[in-house]
């Protein structure tokens, strides 16, 4: 169970006195989420999120989660909206932790998506980049090229522990990725983290998105190279170019990717299927025998990196001309 900070039925009510929420009736943990400590709170309002941040979020980034949630749900898009206290603040403390209590979102994340479902995802992350835009503060990606080099850094010396020929492969791909990634392509606010656990649906109807706590500026194809290699993928490791193809033609029916966009997506997509085999490898191999985080394979991203170098064209994901 993914609650690392646990608290006391007291204090909450304590905290929630600061807050416009009605009366306390139950809450409990929630098992999803492997970053922060969150909480559902149910109050004779209504139901609640309370999501206490760890020492994995960087306080000084907070502002820049909760301002964008507004700003983006001030625009339609349908997300979580953290609640001000009284003092007109979207963060407390609680239990020696920053704390924020989000409005509840209806609805559950598929485990087995359909093609229609990655339409609707591509849509709605098409939605997010526009209404990102005018979004005034600014994060800059940490898990991008240079921190790339950084995680590897960590991992390298014991990578040959995971696979045999680590090394050198990875240490091969950072060099060619920094050679050729991309930089005057379209930017603006990514969610950087658009998994299936991170889109709610009601029925065959997308209700929204979740968990904007990796969420940053870079390029938005690089948004787009994520949400292929997170929905696109078979159990059994092959790309479904069905599902590919209605991920692009859903975004493309909000916002169409440029020649450009389009040109370099096999490049920003072994990217980011290196950018989440580092993060898991790292994990891999440093998260002890009963921490509470389940550890994800960095072997399902490795084998995603491997079928992105041998793409030469968008049209192989899908793409309709």
């Amino acid at each position: 169970m993914a609650v690392y900070t646990d608290i006391s039925e007291d204090d909450l009510k304590w905290f929630l006195t600061e807050y416009d929420t009605g009366t306390l009736l139950s809450y409990k943990g929630i098992a999803e989420g492997v970053e922060n400590s969150n909480f559902l709170l149910h109050t004779t309002k209504d139901p609640l999120i309370l999501t206490l941040y760890e020492k994995r979020v960087e306080k000084n980034d907070l502002p820049f989660f909760l301002g964008l949630m507004q700003h983006l749900a001030a625009r339609g898009l349908s997300c979580p909206l953290p609640l001000r206290r009284k003092d007109g603040a979207l963060l407390g403390t609680l239990s020696d932790r920053p704390a924020a209590v989000i409005s509840f979102l209806e609805g559950m994340w598929l485990r087995k998506p359909e093609a229609k479902h990655c339409r609707e995802v591509g849509k709605a992350l098409a939605q997010m980049h526009v209404a990102g835009e005018g979004f005034a503060l600014k994060r800059p990606n940490a898990l991008s090229v240079d921190g790339w080099k950084v995680l590897w850094e960590k991992s390298e010396a014991r990578a040959d522990e995971v696979e045999k020929g680590l090394q050198n492969e990875i240490r091969t791909e950072l060099d060619f990725l920094a050679a050729h990634w991309p930089k005057d392509l379209p930017g603006g606010v990514i969610h950087a983290d658009l998994f299936p656990d991170n889109v709610f649906f009601l029925g065959d109807d997308l209700s929204g998105l979740i968990d904007f706590y990796f969420a940053c500026n870079d390029l938005l194809a690089y948004d787009v190279s994520i949400i292929l290699n997170a929905w696109c993928f078979e159990k059994d490791g092959a790309y479904n170019i069905t599902k590919g193809m209605a991920m692009l033609e859903g975004y493309q029916s909000v916002r169409p990717l440029s020649a450009a966009e389009l040109t370099a997506l096999p490049i920003l997509s072994r990217g980011s299927a290196l950018r989440f085999f580092l993060t898991r490898l790292y994990d891999w191999l440093t998260t002890p025998e009963g921490a509470l985080v389940t550890k994800k394979d960095p072997l399902e991203y490795l084998r995603k990196l491997r079928f992105h170098r041998q793409i030469g064209s968008a049209t192989e994901y899908g793409l309709v001309a």
